[in-house]
């Protein structure tokens, strides 16, 4: 897995059992400048889109692709290794959905139980059935709900959409019945989708994370929840924007006329249709926007659907006829967005994150990059200075961990459960000289070097625990939520461990 830093592609994960990592000369927090079809010439990928790199690297099984990299443990930065990999197939365990139980203390210092769920993709298997998302998070929720969460976060940060019938009994998993989306064809006739089943796998308090990132059928998980007022939407100011449906047409359907039916022919993509919320407003180019913002690198106007070229106008039809979740319970909007803004404005991790949008907006701005050698040297060495200051004055403040047990859908059934160690004990383990077992699935983060000697360094391939503080605000929230449906005089949930942790 691959992230944007500096204009660089950095690998963030080895995904386990594929090519980069049984070869083993690719490392977590190395830095791809180029790559290179077989024995092709490299083509410098630097300040490339990530999505452009990352097509460049795949291909059919067994070709071969050259990549020309920093390794992250480099003290010359003009260091490189080539590495050549065969292609193969893999199976991306990480884009299954996956949860998480967290303990914590709420602001009276009492344990609170509270699940997350990170739903990558909306995933499907068109042809054998074999997989669904849906089927999965049914089997994570009928989990979390065993461990008597509080409350419940669905992370689609990362979530670029996927199947549009998962996406539909997806959201059936948290409404009563109703429709879920309407569909405009070409020539203007509107189509509603309604949730295929009556059942409701969770009904507790709900909170959805999102971010520009967040697309298609991520947003109409999201608009549905928001419209029925049955979750609180919480990251950046708004999703990416993609209310449209695409389809390919093969050319060769219509050059058989010509005498032509080759399938080298090509293929026209086409737009056929828009999606629009059951409140009668399109998720195109507006997205969703989020009931709470909160400070994030990705919410720039750069990134979305408004940023393309043509992109198609928001526009609205007729609201669907639908029900509320409840009209006597309130998400209490207002209160959330209060605290909330009061512990971002006092919370140095956001701090952080502001000063980075600062840089990130005068880098974009100013488009340029110093071919100085002293200049470079020196942005390298403030880059390193300000991390290590941030790790020293995260070390300082000592806080109190959560603890946050993860669960897979290969342990769901299983009593014990991987404890997922994150940043302050997992620098403070390092300061002990202990290397400790990381969870290979824990979330990115763009300082993960921060907390010791970088990624990597416990001897796998796998990254370390995020410093991720829209995901501790989002919990926070969360919490508050679950305060304000208990009301005064219900008493509190159940704040046991899970059976038998590891």
């Amino acid at each position: 897995m691959l992230r944007s830093e500096d204009g660089y592609a950095k690998i963030e994960s080895l995904v386990p059992g594929g090519p980069a990592q049984v070869d083993g000369r690719l490392k977590v927090g190395d830095k791809i400048t180029a790559v290179a079809q077989g024995p092709a010439e490299f083509v410098d990928v630097r300040e490339m889109r990530l999505d452009k790199v990352v097509e460049m690297i795949r291909g059919k099984k067994g070709t071969r692709v050259r990549l020309l990299a920093i390794p992250s443990d480099a003290t010359d930065p003009s260091r490189r290794k080539n590495v050549e990999l065969v292609r193969d197939e893999i199976k991306l365990k990480d884009q299954e959905a996956r949860a998480d139980i967290i303990i914590r203390k709420d602001e009276n210092g009492e344990p609170i139980k509270l699940g997350w769920l990170t739903l990558p993709s909306f995933y499907a298997d068109m042809d054998k059935h074999q997989k669904s998302t849906t089927r999965d998070v049914l089997a994570l929720l009928k989990r979390l709900k065993k461990e008597n969460i509080a409350g419940l976060v669905v992370d689609l940060r990362r979530n670029g959409g996927g199947s549009l019938e998962e996406a539909l009994s997806l959201t059936g998993l948290f409404l009563k019945s109703g429709p879920i989306v309407q569909t405009k064809d070409y020539n203007g006739y509107v189509r509603i989708s309604s949730d295929p089943d009556n059942g409701i796998a969770y009904n507790g308090p709900l909170v959805v994370l999102t971010s520009r990132q967040s697309a298609s059928a991520s947003e109409i998980f999201a608009a549905a929840l928001q419209d029925y007022g049955r979750a609180v939407i919480v990251g950046d100011k708004n999703t990416f924007g993609k209310g449209t449906v695409q389809t390919i047409l093969p050319i060769s359907r219509f050059a058989s006329l010509l005498g032509s039916h080759s399938d080298e022919d090509g293929a026209l993509k086409l737009t056929i249709q828009k999606f629009y919320r059951v409140a009668g407003g399109s998720t195109q180019l507006h997205g969703v926007a989020s009931d709470i913002i909160l400070p994030s690198l990705s919410d720039l106007p750069e990134f979305g659907e408004s940023a393309l070229k043509n992109a198609l106008p928001y526009d609205e039809v007729t609201k669907a006829k639908y029900t509320k979740w409840s009209d006597t319970h309130s998400l209490f909007i207002d209160q959330l967005r209060r605290r909330a803004e009061d512990r971002v404005k006092n919370d140095p991790e956001f701090h952080y994150v502001m000063e980075d949008m600062d840089r990130l907006r005068h880098k974009i701005d100013e488009n340029r990059i110093s071919l100085n050698e002293d200049v470079r040297k020196k942005e390298i060495a403030d880059d390193k200075l300000r991390k290590e200051t941030r790790s020293k004055e995260r070390l300082a403040r000592n806080q109190e961990e959560p603890r946050i047990y993860r669960v897979t859908l290969d342990t769901v059934d299983k009593p014990n459960l991987q404890l997922v160690m994150y940043p302050g004990k997992l620098a403070e383990a390092k300061k002990n000289g202990v290397a400790p077992k990381v969870d290979p699935e824990a979330a990115p983060d763009a300082d993960s070097d921060l907390t010791g000697s970088g990624a990597g360094s416990n001897g796998d391939n796998n990254k370390e625990p995020a410093i991720d503080p829209e995901r501790d605000e989002a919990l926070n929230i969360l919490a508050d939520l679950v305060d304000f449906s208990r009301g005064p005089k219900t008493a509190s949930a159940n704040h046991q461990a899970p059976t038998s942790p590891q």
